[in-house]
């Protein structure tokens, strides 16, 4: 397997199938996938097996017990952290993401921390939604859509 071009940071995750189809896409697109605990599910759920179809064995998965132990662990340069949040001040397609950024999604019902996103304003992305009837969109979704933007120059877009 090479290197990732990106890394995807699943925080507090809560529903399995999401984590599951987020993990098919990382394999499809040879991407690791770091998921920062709790989580509101076991990883041994047979949703979360099923999401990921007969893939979820080659997921490239590491695991952290809160966001301090994955700063420690992974030592991500500022400038490579990117957060994507609902009301984000700026959309998926306005950064360049370089080879090895990492891509960070909150849980399902409350996004990422606030004391995370206010210490990260300035890298904090939405995915553009034009009608206002809608709250939000599904974890799986939003993530799939950021990964092919995020690696549209590297797939040849």
């Amino acid at each position: 397997m090479s290197d990732p071009h990106l890394k995807i940071v699943l925080v507090t995750p809560e529903i399995p199938y999401n984590t599951g189809a987020i993990g098919r896409t990382c394999v499809a697109l040879q991407l690791e996938l770091i998921l920062i605990k709790p989580y509101g599910f076991s990883l041994d759920e047979k949703s979360v097996r099923r999401a990921g179809t007969d893939y979820w064995q080659y997921v490239n998965l590491t695991e952290y017990d809160d966001w301090q132990s994955f700063l420690e662990g992974q030592n991500p340069a500022p400038d490579h952290l990117f957060f994507f949040e609902e009301h984000g001040s700026q959309t998926v397609y306005d950064p360049v993401y370089p080879k090895g950024s990492y891509l960070v999604f909150g849980c399902e019902s409350a996004g990422l921390p606030s004391e995370l996103l206010d210490r990260n304003e300035d890298r904090t992305f939405s995915l553009p939604m034009l009608d206002t009837r809608v709250r939000s969109l599904n974890l799986a979704n939003v993530a799939t859509a950021v990964i092919y933007q995020a690696m549209r120059g590297q797939l040849g877009g």
